[in-house]
Parts: structure tokens; sequence; C-alpha cells
């Protein structure tokens, strides 16, 4: 099918190095909720929400939440049928990785060998395979990005340091919110009094 030709680049951005193998994706991963601080002006983070997890070599991976698209994923695959049945719109994931499609996938279990479990019943989907499986048979149970965001190793944990972005437990009902116009305003708020709360302890130290 054409579609997949897009969803190709979506393993390639993940398995950029011979050494990460599928299996390192099977492990659940503490996954977080990253509030962007004013401090981080990049227009492509500004004022948004991400969740990202771990993955190999101390790097993150993770998806822009709020900021939906004027797309839909029949506009973006015409010619796959199961697309049709999605209504939701597609979200921007990131500035990385732009041809690809990945998406955040509600399930009691794993959708395929190509995900990683951030918490559960909560999966991120990043593989072709793995990506058309949830499209055709549960497409309703998935948000769907294009792009994403890819962390170095160490780089999120000297961002924190900066104190560029808020970390947070995530919680899938802000993942899948309807309307996120006002999602970044109401993290933060409720960021900055946990950062208040919890002092020199934050952010935590599992970055």
């Amino acid at each position: 099918m054409n579609h997949r030709l897009a969803y190709i680049f979506a393993a390639l951005a993940f398995f950029a190095s011979p050494s990460v193998a599928l299996a390192q994706l099977a492990a659940k991963s503490d996954a977080v909720m990253l509030v962007a601080t004013p401090r981080l002006v990049d227009p492509s983070y500004r004022q948004t929400v991400v969740i990202a997890v771990p993955i190999d070599n101390n790097r993150h991976v993770g998806v822009i939440i709020n900021r939906p698209t004027r797309r839909s994923l029949a506009s973006l695959f015409p010619e796959h049928e199961p697309s049709k049945a999605v209504a939701e719109p597609v979200f921007f994931g990131g500035p990385m990785s732009g041809t690809a499609v990945f998406a955040v996938v509600r399930s009691d279990a794993k959708p395929g060998i190509g995900s990683i479990e951030m918490i559960e019943h909560l999966f991120l989907a990043v593989t072709v395979d793995t990506v058309d499986s949830v499209i055709e048979h549960t497409p309703n149970q998935a948000r769907y990005f294009v792009g994403n965001v890819v962390w170095r190793p160490g780089e999120l944990r000297r961002e924190l340091d900066l104190k560029l972005w808020h970390a947070m437990d995530p919680d899938p009902d802000m993942v899948f919110r309807k309307d996120t116009s006002g999602l970044w305003e109401e993290l933060s708020r409720l960021a900055r009094s946990i950062t208040a709360d919890a002092g020199s302890l934050w952010p935590p130290t599992r970055f």
C-alpha cells in the first residue's frame, strides 16, 4: 500500500544504529509529560506539551500532544480505506522525522513488536507494521502524529537542568483530550505548583 512508504521513515528514525534492536522497545518505560516553560522560545516547542519516554542509550523520544493540524488521516492517505474511519485530526508530533506517522495507542495489550509501553495501557507505536495494524484494526483507539521529538543521550536531562521543561507524570486523559487549546496553560499552572512543592528534588533524578 502507498501509505506504508511514509511510515518507513518512522523505523529509520529509531533504528539508525544497528545495535538498536526491536526487543529494546518491549519493556515498560518511565514516561514523562513535559510542559515547555517560557524559557523555551524555539518556535517548534514554544508552549508545547510533550509525552516522552526513554529508549536506548539514555535517549528519549516523544510527541507533542497539543498541536492538532487541519489534516485528517484520510487526507494523508486518500487511497487507504481504513484511514477514513478516523475522524480526529492528525497532530503535529514534532519537527523530526517529518514524513513519518506515529500513533499513541490505548490498548490492554501491546499493539505490536514496534511499540513502546509508556504507561499501563498506553503505547507509542513507531514502526511500519504496528502503525498499519493499529489503523486497520483499532483506528479510533489511537491518536496519530506526523513527526516526533528525539533527544540525544543525556540531552533531556540538560534541558531540565536549564529549566526549559516542567516534568510531570503522564495522564492518558491529557494525551487524548479533544480540545487541547488550553492544555499548555492548565498544565503550566499545575507544574509550577508541583515544582514549588518539590523544591530541590525537582526535576526527578530518573532522567
